[in-house]
């Protein structure tokens, strides 16, 4: 196998985009700004970026998973039109321990704090998960970045001091992030010094 690429794993809501609760409505897309020019200057510097985020939407039946693809198409187009480059990858888990519909009502790998989303990411796209990175805004995006082997950054964008989401299983008070935040600009900067 041939060198394997860096990557930037990217939390959408509360990094990318306004955390203002279950986004089901292109109307409620609001892009931080800085945004699309932190994304264009990873890109620059070879990484790989790629968007990892837990749909409960579609476990509660407000969206399907279809419609959450679509919702996530439109944040691209704008985030495109606006200078970002493209993402090398979408992943997202749908499943939820308190799903409303019964067939999202999963214990699976892939909902953060688990790193099943990255790990699959990795394999797929021939990340080096131990030169890569997880920007998000919950203590649930810093585990699972710890536990595929990545560096945490934390955001502190505005909701990241909330209740932790739900998870299956407790969140380990020990892992700490590598950074801490308020902007994807920021921690596009620090990765660039740091690297």
């Amino acid at each position: 196998m041939g060198i394997r690429r860096r990557a930037v794993f990217l939390d959408r809501d509360g990094v990318l985009v306004e955390d203002r609760g279950l986004l089901v409505d292109a109307e409620d897309i609001r892009i931080y700004e800085g945004v699309p020019e932190a994304l264009a200057r990873l890109h620059r510097a070879g990484f790989a970026l790629v968007v990892v985020s837990n749909q409960a939407v579609v476990a509660r039946g407000l969206l399907s998973e279809a419609g959450m693809r679509r919702l996530q198409e439109t944040l691209e187009a704008r985030l495109q039109a606006q200078g970002a480059p493209a993402f090398d990858g979408f992943y997202y888990c749908p499943h939820h321990p308190s799903a409303t519909l019964p067939e999202y009502r999963v214990d699976c790998g892939c909902r953060k704090p688990r790193p099943g989303m990255l790990l699959k990411a990795a394999e797929d796209l021939g990340l080096d998960l131990a030169s890569s990175y997880m920007v998000g805004d919950r203590p649930t995006d810093l585990q699972a970045g710890h536990r595929a082997g990545c560096l945490g950054i934390w955001v502190q964008s505005g909701r990241h001091a909330d209740r932790p989401i739900e998870t299956a299983e407790a969140l380990d008070p020990g892992i700490v992030p590598a950074f801490v935040c308020a902007s994807l600009t920021e921690a596009a900067t620090w990765i660039l010094e740091e690297r």
